[in-house]
């Protein structure tokens, strides 16, 4: 299994890189400690899911976003792998695959997963919200896990799941705002229904009292994985650790979201680069 740098790819390489760094500052900053010769092929990794994920986002009816999908898994496909190398991203997927012998199936579960995102499906349950970054989030760090270290134990340990789950909770947590305005909401019906609240509350930016106690639940359902995440990363070789680096800075933004005069509506959940850059270090080392 090769590992040297990707030269006879290196354009798309450097595309997935450049998508990556304006669109996806964190997994970008996280990445830059990992090993190098492994770098490329996460950026490429990353770089598939952004494209899959911002579908909603550009096309004007869902019947066109899962014209995209499709493309994409076609492009998966080993028969359309002719017709994805004139894509960059796709190029670089296509030799990160091959590269590494990844299997197709997590790309093929984030992809249907993201068909959620189309027709803004409301989120019946908490299970449902697990499953959803489970495929979207945790998919992610298994793949990078594999090409940081070439072996599976990580989905026997579980690690991967729970690492996904508070990431992606934590994202959705920050895009609140975003989404909201878009008539998507991610907070479980179950949840609301628990405090008194509706997704019409979340709809037109209402941070009432039982919409507050909605998302503190869901920060403590990212805390709860976040905590099973902790207790087991240890157990994990050391050359996949650095595939979870993102997670670090799960715990810092839902801090944020604590903090006095927090308006789920307005306030930009943020830290400095050179705050990231520094939790991201101390990780990495931490971690060693």
């Amino acid at each position: 299994m090769g590992r040297q740098e990707p030269r006879p790819h290196a354009t798309d390489y450097a595309y997935c890189e450049d998508l990556l760094r304006r669109n996806d500052r964190d997994r970008w900053l996280a990445s830059l400690f990992v090993p190098g010769a492994s770098r490329p092929h996460l950026h490429a990794l990353y770089a598939f899911s952004f494209e899959v994920a911002r579908v909603h986002e550009i096309v004007s009816e869902p019947l066109l976003g899962e014209v995209r999908f499709q493309w994409w898994r076609d492009a998966l496909d080993a028969n359309s792998e002719a017709d994805a190398k004139g894509n960059p991203v796709g190029a670089a997927l296509l030799d990160t695959i091959a590269r590494f012998s990844l299997p197709k199936t997590p790309l093929l579960e984030l992809i249907d997963a993201r068909l959620r995102d189309l027709y803004r499906d409301p989120m019946e349950s908490v299970g449902a919200l697990e499953s959803y970054t489970e495929a979207t989030c945790a998919n992610l760090f298994r793949l990078a896990t594999l090409i940081l270290d070439g072996e599976e134990a990580v989905a026997g340990l579980g690690v991967s799941n729970h690492a996904g789950i508070a990431y992606g909770v934590t994202g959705l947590l920050r895009a609140l705002p975003w989404y909201c305005a878009r008539g998507q909401v991610f907070v479980p019906v179950e949840i609301l229904r628990a405090h008194g609240a509706t997704q019409d509350d979340l709809a037109t930016g209402r941070a009432s009292p039982a919409v507050l106690a909605a998302l503190a639940d869901l920060r403590a359902l990212a805390r709860a994985h976040l905590e099973t995440f902790d207790a087991r990363l240890h157990s994990l070789p050391d050359h996949s650790r650095s595939a979870f680096l993102p997670v670090c800075l799960c715990e810092p933004y839902l801090r944020v979201m604590e903090k006095p005069g927090y308006d789920p509506f307005k306030t930009v959940i943020e830290l400095p680069q050179w705050r990231r850059q520094w939790i991201l270090w101390s990780a990495s080392r931490r971690w060693e």
